[in-house]
């Protein structure tokens, strides 16, 4: 094989958040370190996400519902960004394939499973 992945990088996408514990048993068997996109996905046996914090989501979305339902245009609604990006890391994941995470990174962790 002339290339091979040193690592996982899974963006949010309906189809495959419906394959979480195919997606981190594959990169498991293979040895690659995977970067998720949720806290589930990393609590699941990933190594690491760093994505909004999907209670923001919810947050924004009832702020536009409240605005619609009193009357506001949904094409006169400003366009919001995430405000909150959230980062963990699976400490056991990271033992069982050989990395060691340095502890500048884990001190900036939202959360570390252990």
């Amino acid at each position: 094989m002339k290339g091979k992945a040193d690592a996982v990088l899974r963006l949010a996408d309906p189809l495959a958040g419906m394959l979480n514990a195919e997606t981190v048993d594959l990169a498991m068997k293979h040895r690659l370190p995977t970067m998720l996109r949720s806290r589930l996905d990393v609590e699941a046996g990933g190594l690491m996400s760093y994505f909004p914090d999907p209670r923001d989501y919810y947050r924004q979305a009832a702020s536009h519902v409240d605005k619609i339902l009193k009357g506001a245009k949904p094409g006169d609604l400003p366009i919001e960004q995430p405000t909150r990006l959230e980062l963990v890391i699976n400490l056991k994941t990271a033992k069982a394939l050989g990395l060691t995470i340095p502890s500048s990174l884990l001190g900036r962790a939202d959360e570390v499973i252990q």
